[in-house]
């Protein structure tokens, strides 16, 4: 299981409608705005945003419907008067965004020809608006930084997604992620987004026979958005005390290839340099010298899962579902990373988890921290899924039919270990 962790990371990262918010109904998609990415004062593109030159990348949120969000942002960007009608309106576009997105994955919405859950056109048409946000110059000071944070935390679910309140319905959390290792393979996607997409909102029978919801967001591959806690802004609302706090979650990652594992430990550290995030930077740490991530409260260098991970390990088809106890440590009194297959020994430094050193490990870690601070005996922890392959040889074709077979059946699988969940009773 420790050669596979590592194994997936580098294969990962190194090769292997619904209606527009009302201000843009009738907006001109070219307005006269100071919107000019050809003039010298135009921003540069970060590295995340450099793939759009890319055009492919176009063709994404095109061939899922999703590309008037694109082309008509322009236009409600420079209808706003002040800073705070620019608030109110990344929050609506974002959101607009995000439920266009879940409704396209859940058969709600039709348009295009990608495949219903493919969460890729949801990823390129957030990062396209990022850039026309990036390019807008409003006549009013405005906190750029702040307005695209607002706009990234909307069209993820992180805002306007709350449990629907009903007697005796229990609620579940889960969080996603974006694609990765994009500079190898532009046209990846990853399972735990879709998954995310086709899950929000739904509601389900449980093994039990009682009916739970499920409320998800997707989060960002980028240490930076970790370190502004992102991961505590997703969860919080979910963990606090009240009628609306969920009754379990967990965080869902891309780990191994042809097996989902239950991670039995997370760890405190970030150690997968050399390997980027989207936005290629490193954490700064390794598995010979770890870090601590930023910004992270007190808690011990490792968590275990609090899920009920007997039942949940029952689903084994068509892929066996794993419970992964392994670990890397710096044991008490040594300096070397060791690998453990049965968990950390009493005193040591955290390397990495069963997750690894990277986001996938630091999500889980975040998540159950704060859920131990918060709501101590809530179930937690951390789903890997397979690796989503099959996507064709020919670079050009950005789907095809072994590559949505494999989505599909990663996708209804993490549905059928949340339904054995019993929801963590």
């Amino acid at each position: 299981m420790m050669f596979l962790r590592r194994a997936a990371l580098a294969a990962a990262l190194l090769g292997v409608t619904a209606v527009l918010p009302p201000a843009a109904a009738h907006a001109d998609p070219s307005p006269a705005c100071r919107d000019s990415p050809a003039t010298a004062a135009a921003p540069v593109p970060d590295p995340e945003q450099s793939r759009l030159a890319d055009p492919r990348t176009a063709a994404f949120p095109e061939r899922a419907g999703l590309d008037s969000f694109v082309r008509r942002f322009p236009a409600a960007l420079c209808a706003t008067r002040d800073a705070a009608g620019a608030q109110r309106l990344l929050d609506t576009w974002g959101e607009a965004l995000w439920q266009a997105a879940v409704n396209r994955a859940q058969g709600r919405r039709t348009g295009g020809d990608l495949p219903a859950g493919d969460d890729r056109p949801l990823y390129w048409a957030r990062l396209a608006m990022t850039v026309r946000l990036a390019r807008w110059q409003p006549e009013f000071p405005v906190d750029r930084a702040a307005l695209k944070s607002r706009f990234e935390d909307a069209s993820r679910g992180l805002t306007s997604n709350a449990f629907r309140p009903a007697p005796g319905v229990r609620r579940i959390f889960v969080s996603g992620f974006d694609p990765f290792g994009l500079d190898a393979e532009l046209r990846r996607a990853n399972p735990s987004g879709s998954a995310a997409l086709r899950l929000n909102g739904r509601r389900i029978t449980l093994a039990d026979g009682t009916t739970a919801e499920i409320r998800a967001v997707v989060l960002p591959v980028r240490y930076a958005d970790f370190d502004a806690g992102i991961v505590e802004r997703a969860y919080g609302p979910r963990l606090a005390a009240g009628p609306g706090s969920a009754d379990m979650i967990t965080s869902i990652s891309q780990g191994y290839p042809g097996i989902f594992t239950l991670e039995a430990w997370a760890g405190r550290a970030r150690s997968a340099d050399p390997y980027p995030d989207n936005a290629d930077a490193l954490s700064g740490g390794t598995y010979e010298h770890p870090v601590t991530a930023p910004g992270l409260g007190p808690g011990a260098e490792f968590l275990r899962t609090s899920l009920p991970t007997g039942a949940m390990t029952g689903v084994q088809a068509p892929y066996p579902v794993r419970l992964n106890t392994a670990v890397t440590e710096i044991p008490a009194g040594q300096q070397g990373p060791v690998d453990r297959a049965d968990g950390p020994t009493p005193g040591s430094r955290a390397v990495a988890g069963g997750g690894g050193g990277y986001l996938s490990n630091e999500v889980a870690y975040r998540s159950n921290r704060l859920r131990l601070e918060l709501r101590p005996d809530l179930p937690g922890g951390h789903l890997h899924t397979p690796v989503l392959t099959g996507l064709p040889a020919d670079p050009g074709q950005l789907t095809g039919a072994d590559f949505e077979r494999n989505e599909d059946a990663i996708t209804e699988e993490v549905l059928a270990v949340l339904r054995a969940s019993n929801a963590g009773r």
